[in-house]
């Protein structure tokens, strides 16, 4: 059976070559889900997710420490596997196609009190490990239950579709409009749009996770990602799929 094809999204990048910097780029719902969906991801799921990059500051050193601690120091196999494999309760308001798959925590169900003593507060607790008791009654909270994520539907995303977006070098997404673009051109001083170039590129896996990294660390972050020079002086690196036009 052979694999599936990898996933990619369509990326229109205006860019000015003079400066070697990408003005803005144009794109779709998809894209814009997975801009939005960085905000949703705990700190040790970006740290294990940018384990092969360079990151800024000392994020990666403690997700390190924690992977490397053994079970003399950590009180439990669940408090290390809940650090090292976090996710936000909102995971399932987008299906990250352009980030590597996230295996998920194995005690990350959820759990009630098991006591049916009729225990005022008991319903007010939640645990995700089946051991722990419940602060009201000390009985056990193994009783499972399942988190029903009522914010969006599965796969949904955050934004509308049959609107195209205009994304900044440094990450800023509005609805694409004439003054927004007039703006931007006056802001870097673009007088003839002759000497703009297009760019199309196909955004996939290996590009979204350079993109997170950029976004914690950079004020370029597309200009970084996709014309960072490459040795031997090609302008765009590490990116399939281009189609270049000269406007």
């Amino acid at each position: 059976m052979a694999a599936p094809s990898p996933i990619t999204v369509d990326l229109k990048l205006l860019i000015a070559p003079k400066s070697q910097r990408v003005l803005y780029a144009e794109a779709g719902k998809d894209f814009v889900d997975f801009l939005f969906n960085i905000m949703t991801l705990p700190v040790g799921t970006v740290a294990r997710l940018l384990s092969k990059q360079v990151t800024a500051g000392c994020i990666r050193s403690i997700y390190e420490s924690i992977e490397n601690l053994g079970s003399s120091y950590m009180l439990s196999e669940a408090n290390k596997d809940i650090l090292s494999k976090a996710q936000g309760f909102n995971y399932a308001a987008y299906e990250p196609h352009l980030l590597p798959s996230i295996q998920p925590p194995a005690y990350y169900n959820l759990y009630r009190c098991s006591s049916n003593g009729g225990y005022g507060t008991c319903h007010m607790y939640m645990a995700n490990n089946p051991k722990s008791c419940c602060p009201s009654c000390k009985s056990l909270m193994n009783l499972s239950f399942t988190f029903v994520n009522l914010s969006s539907k599965v796969g949904e995303g955050f934004v509308k579709e049959a609107v195209t977006y205009m994304i900044t070098d440094d990450l800023v997404v509005r609805p694409i409009a004439t003054g927004s673009i007039v703006t931007l051109f006056n802001k870097y001083k673009i007088k003839d749009v002759g000497d703009l170039e297009e760019k199309v590129i196909a955004v996939g896996v290996n590009e979204g996770v350079k993109l997170l990294n950029a976004s914690l660390q950079s004020k370029t972050a597309l200009t970084d990602v996709f014309l960072k020079k490459k040795p031997g002086g090609s302008d765009i690196g590490n990116s399939g799929g281009i189609h270049s036009t000269v406007l």
